[in-house]
Order: structure tokens, then sequence, then C-alpha cells
């Protein structure tokens, strides 16, 4: 899904769920990114039924809170893009930056099915992280102790990133 035409390039992606966990993002890309505090306008962070992660879609008078993680190479949005699967699309959007108001153009994942039915009421990172971090290690990892994304996501390369 990246389309770079410079290898060289670097992408500034916006994070609203999982990827706001820094031992998540470390286990992905085998390093935890530059990040700083953003609001996405005019969209909404949904719980989905029977799924630990949330889905975003657009929502006028709506806000997500999350983060840009800076500096991302090609590399790592392949490995981001494959993480994210099918059930995203990855999208441009405006963002504004917390710490300085400015507007950034970022990546942003995006739920696929603008219809689906299992979307619910308003997914919370902070009641979410404390209560289902080990949960979540275990669904999105497969119970593989060492957490290396190859093992689950055979579509995941584990080659040099930068």
């Amino acid at each position: 899904m990246a389309s770079a035409s410079n290898p060289q390039s670097r992408f500034n992606v916006f994070v609203y769920g999982s990827l706001l966990a820094d031992d998540v993002v470390r286990a992905l890309l085998k390093r935890v990114p530059p990040s700083s505090p953003a609001i996405l306008h005019n969209f909404h962070r949904f719980s989905i039924k029977g799924r630990v992660y949330p889905a975003i879609l657009p929502v006028e008078n709506k806000k997500v809170n999350g983060k840009v993680l800076s500096g991302i190479t090609v590399p790592e949005l392949d490995i981001l893009d494959k993480f994210e699967d099918v059930e995203y699309e990855r999208k441009t959007v405006d963002v504004s930056l917390m710490d300085s108001s400015d507007t950034l153009m970022v990546e942003a994942y995006i739920w696929a099915d603008q219809c689906d039915p299992n979307l619910y009421g308003e997914w919370d990172f902070e009641g979410w992280y404390p209560l289902k971090e080990w949960e979540y290690s275990s669904t999105l990892f497969g119970g593989v102790s060492t957490c290396r994304p190859d093992a689950v996501f055979p579509n995941v390369s584990m080659t040099k990133l930068d």
C-alpha cells in the first residue's frame, strides 16, 4: 500500500488506537518514533463489537484525539499497512497539532466499511490500555512472548527498517 517514488521518503502517521501504546509500536517497528499529540477534526472513534481496537470514520462536529508518529520510513509504512490490513484504508488527512496549533497533512487509517453494523459508541484508550494490555498483546501477537510481528503476520518483513 505504501507508494513512494523515493525510498528515502518519510511519512507522518496519525494514530488513535492501539498504536498509541509505545509497546505496540516498538513491537512492530523496533523503535518508537518521535510523536506529537494531535486532533483529527470531523471524525469519530468507534468501538467495534468483538474487537479490542477502534475504527474511525468521518462524522461532522466530532474529533479524535491521538498523536502523529513522525519520520516513518517506507518500510515502516509497509509494516503499518500490513498491520492495519484490508479493514482500513490509508488516506491523507489534516490534523491539528496540540502543542503548536499548526495543521499538518498526515496519513491515517480509516475504517473501510462505513456502514459496518458492528461499530458503536466511543472507544477510549485510557479505559482500554490498563485493562486490556495483556489481552491485547496476546490477541495481537497470538500469545507469542517475543512479540515478533513476523511470527503472527507472515507478510510483515523483519528486514532492516532504516
